[in-house]
């Protein structure tokens, strides 16, 4: 182990020992997989294995489904005012150990330290919102035409859920799904990503040192070659109710499909293609800052990053050069290195996956403005850091324009006449965001309501938030997280009709 992997190490040690959790949390207790199997976790940065956790299988899973079915009677039943104190104390603790949180994350994701500091302050204010939601689950009176009755639409809780988590967000997507859950009733089995289940078992820890009682958080680790019958048994097993997922569209049309046999409910958070669209008459300076926040957050791995860039003819050439100075500044590097803006990708494949992307567009007459290849140096001293990228001009049926790069690479696009760019911008199968930046207040309003799209950011680059509703359309999904909206999604109505009341 040579010198730079032992300081990256100790950079990134935690203070608090019991944080790092490697077992299955299942009736309010952790334990080994079955036959104690275990698979290796290794840090990005480096890529080298640095701890092992249990590796389920179906008996574990199935635990986990009869943990949540005896907890979620009790938890139901509990007035919403006490669950909602639990979860407040739940976000206290996130938020006490934040640092401890955000270093963890650091070391099995990647992420600079200051992005996973930002992702552990998300998650808490996902927690606090819906434990302020909690006691606000309102059902309505419905007038009745008929004398004597009295109408009633109640919500209620849907059951046990299944939360499947990815790992780019592994923190912020566990807490998006968890919380709601629990905010109204429901109980949870849990998966985290294969790559990334150090942060989602710690943030179960400090569920449990809030006081969420046993059963009703239950969550089990799996290697991707496991996963598959770990998920199958709550897909097949009638008790759990809902499924919220968060990952590749093929994933969840195959969750779609394995779950009609028990019509469970489905919340689909999937794959993007987003298009950002900068007019002529947009404020540059503001729309260079937007994309590089949209672009290059953690290091370009999100759902919602922008894929597509299309600039007006008029305005390409300042654009560009200021994209292209601003991303040249970037700073890449570990989360070990506090100024580090830019961490590795995930895993080999990722990288591959940016590299033909960017070969691609080169050989189909793009231009490389900046970046474009694997770095690795003193500082980025790892296998899996890319150049943050940007490429020009480039051409339409490339695959930086019909796949998700899910890397540090923007492709810049020409265009000028705005019914061409919408119908090009919207000319994918996928829904999930879109951005423009324009100070024309018509089209503004034009275009917003022409994009086909879940989310649209107009002269903002970052737009989530607990308190806005997050999701898709087309093939990025359905249903809602965060926000009111985000709270239906884990509720059924039932309608109670009484009789002969006067």
């Amino acid at each position: 182990m040579n010198n730079q992997t032992v300081n990256h190490a100790d950079a990134l040690r935690i203070a608090r020992p019991e944080l790092l959790v490697t077992r299955n949390h299942i009736s309010g207790e952790w334990c080994d997989a079955g036959g104690s199997a275990r698979f290796e976790v290794s840090d990005p940065a480096i890529d080298e294995s640095f701890i092992e956790v249990a590796n389920s299988g179906p008996d574990d899973a199935l635990a986990a489904v009869d943990a949540a079915e005896r907890a979620f009677p009790a938890w139901r039943n509990r007035h919403a005012q006490n669950r909602a104190r639990l979860l407040k104390r739940w976000h206290d603790l996130i938020v006490e150990n934040t640092e401890d949180l955000a270093r963890l994350m650091a070391r099995e994701q990647g992420k600079p330290m200051a992005q996973a500091r930002g992702e552990v302050a998300y998650s808490a204010a996902y927690v606090e919102w819906f434990s302020e939601e909690a006691v606000r689950t309102y059902g309505h009176v419905i007038p009745s035409a008929m004398p004597g009755n009295q109408q009633t639409a109640v919500k209620e809780p849907v059951g046990i859920v299944a939360a499947i988590t990815p790992w780019n967000y592994p923190m912020a997507m566990i807490a998006r799904k968890i919380a709601p859950a629990l905010a109204v009733g429901c109980t949870v089995v849990a998966k985290p990503a294969e790559d990334t289940p150090l942060s989602a078992l710690a943030l179960v820890k400090l569920a449990q040192d809030a006081g969420i009682p046993p059963g009703v958080v239950n969550i089990v680790t799996a290697s991707r070659e496991q996963t598959p019958s770990v998920v199958d048994v709550w897909l097949k097993d009638f008790r759990v109710r809902k499924i919220t997922f968060t990952g590749s569209t093929p994933v969840g049309k195959h969750l779609a499909q394995a779950s009609s046999g028990n019509l469970k409910r489905l919340s689909l958070e999937l794959g993007g293609n987003a298009p950002f669209i900068v007019f002529d008459d947009a404020d540059i300076e503001s729309a260079v800052a937007g994309l590089m926040s949209g672009k290059f957050r953690n290091s370009g791995q999100t759902c919602v990053c922008p894929n597509r860039i299309y600039v007006h003819d008029r305005v390409y050439d300042e654009f560009s050069a200021k994209l292209t100075a601003r991303t040249k500044a970037l700073t890449v590097g570990p989360a070990s290195v506090p100024d580090s803006e830019i961490g590795p990708l995930i895993n080999e494949r990722a990288v591959e996956k940016v590299e033909r992307h960017v070969q691609d567009a080169l050989a189909a007459s793009a231009t490389l403005l900046t970046g474009g290849h694997r770095l690795r140096n003193e500082i980025a001293n790892g296998p899996f850091y890319f150049e943050p990228t940007v490429l020009g001009n480039v051409a339409g049926d490339t695959l930086v324009c019909n796949e998700e790069t899910f890397g540090p690479v923007a492709p810049l696009f020409r265009f000028e006449d705005e019914d061409d760019v919408v119908q090009r911008a919207n000319d994918t199968p996928f829904g999930l965001a879109s951005y423009f930046y324009s100070t024309d207040i018509r089209r503004i309003h034009r275009v917003s309501r022409q994009l086909q799209s879940g989310v649209v950011g107009i002269n903002q680059g970052a737009t989530a938030s607990p308190v806005a509703p997050f999701g898709g359309v087309k093939e990025s999904g359905y249903g809602r997280e965060g926000s009111r909206y985000g709270l239906d999604d884990y509720l059924q109505i039932k309608y109670l009709c009484q009789g002969d009341i006067d």
